[in-house]
């Protein structure tokens, strides 16, 4: 028993079955449509809500500051994930990676956390869509009856559960299907329609950048660092830390890039460059758009859901630009859906390849070249989700799965860097072992620093896992029921 948990997978064996079961799969993906599904999932609730509620909690105007620091330390893991991809460019992203260095019952773990991180924020980014959704129809005079518009269940502060009256978020539930059919109609016309979506909210973030540098004052940009109030976290340089933390967040999804490997046609050139450069473009846009934010409103009244809104309607001028910007909102959280939806539906294939799940989730679409019941799982998963629990609980635990997986995939890099330091790597990860260990220090103290409840709720959803490796995967592991 115990050997079957650290039974490893030689990367040449998993090179090998790559070739012939992904085979079925259509390589479509380019350099440019990675790094446009690196933005895609990267640029949603992040600039539209998180950059004024960080900037008017804890880091004023400085939190353009604090978004460097968290791209330095997604920077790391996002190396450590490069290099990855480029040697082992198949699809299952840390799953695989951790079955080749520490063996089947982690990479189960792993695999499971990666379950938990992509179901979890797709539901929680479509609960965001509705909560814009409903704010747009009701500016057009539409109103969606509220028992059709809300979660099911609420979590109390208490710890207690409740009903909250209503029947199911219905819009949530509505922008999953139908980013679903996108997705089950292939992999190219997935990453056509995302191409189409990171356009138009990349050029709303560039005419607010735009326009709006004109209206800076720099009155609201004095003191740059707010003076401490005397609290850990509340600006000056701690609250320029604690607000590096939050906006981390924001930066999340390049990770789902690395599950797409085996549908991108020169994964091992073509990956590093759509991990690294759509961060890159990310961390730029953020900085800009702070920069710009709380330069037109003071960062003290930046605390409010739409903050990017509040500045637009502060100028006359601008009027025209704030329905562009719930739409661009709208679209850049859609683009979010649909590559965690992506990521979700290939980790399941590649863990049901390796036997520890059903064999039917690996089935591969004749025409369109896609795990199609993968993707139908991922579907009704998330929608069940998003219509039934609010938002704070689904964020909490997207945090620590994200962080758990870039934190493993840190440290996986030392450890293959010592075990196999004689294999092809297309793409170095630089300044071994000093970069991975401070990325993977960096999450973990974020880890550290989350709700206990949030760690009790991640302990419960590894405990249903191993129950489900125990009971089914193990005894159907093809690489341990190998003659």
């Amino acid at each position: 028993m115990i050997d079957r948990l650290f039974k490893k997978k030689d990367i040449s064996l998993i090179l090998k079955e790559s070739n012939k079961t992904d085979s079925n799969l259509k390589r479509n993906l380019s350099a440019t449509n990675l790094v446009t599904l690196g933005i895609g999932a990267i640029v949603g609730t992040g600039i539209f809500v998180i950059t004024g509620q960080a900037a008017a909690m804890y880091a004023g105007p400085a939190l353009t500051i604090s978004f460097v620091i968290s791209a330095l330390a997604c920077m790391m893991a996002g190396l450590c994930y490069a290099e990855f991809a480029a040697m082992i460019p198949v699809s299952g992203g840390v799953y695989s990676y951790s079955y080749t260095t520490m063996g089947e019952g982690l990479a189960w773990f792993v695999g499971w956390i990666l379950i938990l991180e992509y179901l979890f924020a797709c539901s929680s980014v479509a609960v965001g869509w509705s909560g814009y959704m409903l704010s747009l129809l009701k500016d057009w005079g539409i109103h969606i009856p509220e028992h059709l518009a809300g979660a099911t269940f609420d979590h109390l502060e208490d710890g207690r559960w409740v009903w909250t009256g209503r029947i199911i978020n219905f819009p949530a539930v509505f922008i999953i299907g139908l980013v679903s059919s996108f997705l089950i109609g292939g992999i190219k016309q997935s990453a056509f329609v995302n191409n189409i979506i990171v356009v138009v909210k990349v050029a709303v973030i560039l005419l607010f950048i735009g326009f709006g540098l004109s209206y800076v004052n720099i009155d609201n940009l004095t003191p740059y660092i707010p003076e401490n109030t005397g609290k850990f976290g509340e600006f000056g340089w701690s609250g320029i830390l604690r607000g590096a933390g939050v906006v981390f967040y924001a930066y999340l999804g390049f990770d789902a890039l690395s599950t797409a490997a085996g549908e991108a046609r020169n994964p091992q050139k073509d990956m590093p460059k759509g991990i690294l450069i759509s961060l890159i473009i990310c961390a730029i846009l953020y900085i800009s758009v702070t920069t710009v934010l709380t330069g037109i409103v003071s960062y003290k009244e930046l605390n409010v859901s739409a903050p990017i809104a509040v500045a637009v309607d502060r100028i006359q001028d601008l009027a025209w630009l704030g329905p562009l910007i719930k739409l661009g909102a709208i679209a850049g959280i859609s683009s979010v859906i649909l590559v965690m939806m992506l990521g979700q539906s290939r980790v399941y294939y590649s863990i049901s390849k390796d036997g520890l799940l059903p064999k039917a989730l690996s089935k591969v679409h004749p025409k369109h070249g896609i795990p199609h019941n993968a993707t139908l799982l991922a579907t009704v998963a998330t929608a069940i989700i998003a219509g039934l629990f609010p938002l704070h609980v689904l964020n909490e635990l997207v945090s620590i799965g994200t962080l758990m997986a870039f934190t493993i995939v840190c440290i996986s890099i030392v450890i293959l860097r010592k075990t196999q330091p004689d294999l092809k790597r297309p793409f170095k990860t630089p300044f071994v072992p000093f970069v991975p260990l401070l990325g993977a220090a960096i999450c973990i103290m974020q880890m550290l620093s989350l709700p206990w409840n949030t760690w009790v709720r991640l302990i419960g959803w590894s405990v249903i896992g191993f129950i489900i490796y125990f009971t089914y995967g193990i005894k159907h592991s093809t690489l341990n029921n190998k003659k």
